[in-house]
């Protein structure tokens, strides 16, 4: 009798260690449904002044912003957007540079921070409380194919990869400035990626994105693993046009990148400039769909009339867009809300500019955005098209 008491007790504990590690196990990607309802919409201001915008959603469900080039401060919102908290210095003096990036493994948080406008040194701070407060961390980042090291100025936010072979993998966009921001350098930028499978202890470079004269870039993983790539470009070669978004695909993880494509769809930043804009990119966390979702201007002569776009295909086609903001509206950040959460079926954008000016994050559906206008670029599915 006692050992089948011994046995229950044996079974017990396991079943409840099963159970509590399930409750621990974050869900990451859900249903389409917490999307779609009623549309909604509403903006607040976050930061009032400086530049250089990133928005990230925790494993908790806050919202997480980042803002700043003097120094790099943070907000977060428990409540999914509705109110913010005080300010929180992550580096002072610090150069927001772009990819915040969400350890979905471990839940920890990674800021990258440049001590000035780049190629500066860098900088890697550490969150293990929800954003709350920040540690530098050691960190090593080899360099590319070509010997060249990457900076990390203004490219959106990171990923933890949940598909295949590299599930796990931390991975964010960076870039290669030859030498410092000059016309005559342009066509020797690039935009690569960085990846660390040990939490970002250590960092390998990808291979160059197929495309010169690339930067600020986005990336996000499709529901197959593959990893799609949309970058920024101010200079193509004569007869190429890099007032549009250009894009790759990569299937090994992200190392290197192939599939390159002028995506016609996609505006880069005002149409009366090469000098493109850094945008935004999510994809949506549901399960077996790649619905993207993507911001910048659309705007003919300056950095305004803030929008977005949404794709069902994962990035070939972009049938619908709609207006966020028609004032200011420069560079953009944008991130998806997380099953389970505050923050589930809503989308946070957050940008330079809006209403009160500094930096507004807005907040929005799937439902919201399906009330936009055609672009022409493929069909929105009939599933969304139904009354």
């Amino acid at each position: 009798m006692k050992n089948i008491r011994f046995i229950l007790m044996l079974a017990g504990s396991y079943l409840a260690g099963f159970v509590h590690a399930a409750e621990c196990t974050p869900v990451v990607e859900g249903s389409l449904k917490p999307f779609l309802g009623k549309p909604r919409l509403e903006m607040t201001q976050v930061f009032k002044s400086e530049r250089m915008p990133n928005v990230v959603v925790t494993l908790k469900g806050t919202v997480l912003t980042t803002f700043g080039t003097r120094s790099v401060r943070a907000r977060r919102s428990e409540d999914g957007g509705k109110t913010w908290g005080a300010e929180i210095v992550i580096a002072k003096p610090g150069f927001q540079c772009g990819g915040l990036t969400v350890d979905e493994t471990s839940g920890a948080i990674l800021a990258f921070v440049e001590d000035s406008h780049p190629p500066a040194p860098l900088r890697v701070f550490r969150s293990t409380d929800d954003g709350k407060s920040w540690k530098q961390i050691e960190f090593k980042i080899k360099p590319d194919s070509k010997g060249n090291m990457p900076s990390m100025h203004m490219n959106e936010h990171g990923i933890t990869l949940r598909h295949g072979k590299h599930k796990g993998r931390l991975i964010r966009p960076s870039r290669f400035y030859a030498g410092k921001n000059e016309r005559a350098s342009w066509p020797r930028h690039y935009t690569n990626a960085i990846f660390s499978d040990d939490g970002g202890k250590t960092w390998q470079t990808s291979d160059p994105f197929p495309a010169n004269g690339t930067g600020e870039a986005t990336l996000a993983e499709l529901a197959d693993g593959t990893i799609y790539y949309n970058s920024r470009r101010h200079w193509a070669e004569e007869g190429a046009n890099p007032r549009r978004r250009w894009t790759a695909t990569s299937t090994d993880g992200g190392q290197t990148w192939k599939n390159l494509t002028f995506c016609k769809a996609l505006p880069d930043g005002p149409q009366n400039t090469n000098y493109g804009c850094m945008g935004g990119l999510t994809r949506l966390p549901i399960r077996g769909r790649d619905i993207l979702i993507y911001s910048n201007c659309d705007s003919p002569n300056a950095r305004n009339r803030g929008t977005v776009w949404a794709s069902f295909d994962g990035g070939k086609t972009w049938p619908i867009k709609r207006l966020i903001f028609a004032g200011a509206h420069a560079y953009s950040s944008i991130t998806s809300g997380r099953p389970g959460t505050e923050t589930e079926g809503m989308i946070f954008h957050h940008f330079e500019g809006g209403p009160k000016g500094g930096s507004t994050v807005a907040r929005f559906n799937l439902a919201w955005l399906l009330g936009g206008k055609a672009t022409g670029d493929g069909s929105v599915p009939k599933e969304f098209t139904k009354n």
